[in-house]
C-alpha cells in the first residue's frame, strides 16, 4: 500500500506539491521521516476547480482507500460562492469519513485566501523565479504598489501581487513558476496557518527516526 494520495484543485497546486515533495531531503524540512511519493501515483488533479474538490472530493478519491494509508485534500477559499475555510473543511471531511475514511488519516487543507499566498515570499529564488529585476526588491516594489502592506507577514490580494510582478517582468504565468519557487525556498517563510496544518499533520503521520538524522 502507498502511503499518501494528495487531491488538489488545480495544476498550479500540483506543480508546487511536485516541486517541494520531490527535492532532496525535503523531510528534513517539515521535521518528519522519508515516505514514498511519485506524482504519477500520489497526485490528482479537479481540472482547476476548486468547487469540483469541494462537492466531489470524497468520489473522487473513494477508490484510493484500497491503495493508500493517507489522503490529503487540498483547494483554495477564494472563488465565487465559497462558503468559508471552515465549513469547506468539515463538509469535505463529513462527506470522506461517510465513505469509509477514517478522519484520522485524512486531511482537508484550506488556502486562504489562495495557492499564491505559500509561494509569494520576500526570498531571491522567487525573484529570479519571476524573473523580477529591479533596483530594489520584489517585497518593497508590492508595498510601493500598494499591494503588500509594510507590517504585514503576506499580501492580502496575492494573486494580484503575482499577477502584477509578472506582467512587470514580463514573464508568463505558468504552473513551471510555481514548482520552481517550491523547489528551492525554505518552508520557514511560509508562515500560513493552512501549511502549518499540513505540516502538523504530515509530522503526525510520519514521525522523525533519529537513524534518518
Amino acid at each position: 500500500m502507498r502511503d499518501c494520495i494528495f487531491l488538489l484543485a488545480d495544476k498550479n497546486m500540483e506543480a508546487a506539491f511536485t516541486g517541494f515533495l520531490t527535492r532532496k531531503q525535503f523531510h528534513r524540512s517539515l521535521g518528519i521521516r522519508q515516505f514514498a511519493f511519485d506524482p504519477q501515483q500520489d497526485i490528482i488533479v479537479e481540472a482547476g476547480s476548486d468547487p469540483g474538490v469541494y462537492n466531489r472530493a470524497h468520489e473522487l478519491i473513494r477508490l484510493y482507500q484500497k491503495t493508500h494509508r493517507y489522503a490529503v485534500v487540498v483547494l483554495d477559499n477564494a472563488w465565487d460562492g465559497s462558503p468559508g475555510v471552515e465549513r469547506i473543511s468539515n463538509n469535505i471531511m463529513e462527506n470522506l469519513i461517510e465513505t469509509g475514511w477514517d478522519e484520522e488519516n485524512c486531511a482537508v487543507i484550506v488556502i486562504d485566501p489562495e495557492l499564491e499566498i505559500w509561494i509569494l515570499q520576500d526570498n531571491r529564488n522567487v525573484e529570479e523565479a519571476f524573473r523580477f529585476k529591479k533596483d530594489v526588491p520584489l517585497r518593497k516594489w508590492l508595498e510601493e504598489k500598494g499591494l503588500w502592506d509594510a507590517s504585514a507577514l503576506k499580501p492580502a490580494d496575492p494573486k494580484k501581487a503575482v499577477e502584477d510582478a509578472l506582467k512587470f517582468s514580463r514573464t508568463p504565468r505558468s504552473s513551471a513558476i510555481y514548482k520552481n519557487i517550491t523547489s528551492k525556498v525554505s518552508v520557514k517563510g511560509c508562515t500560513d496557518t493552512a501549511f502549518e496544518m499540513l505540516c502538523i499533520k504530515m509530522q503526525q503521520w510520519f514521525p522523525f527516526e533519529e537513524d534518518q538524522a
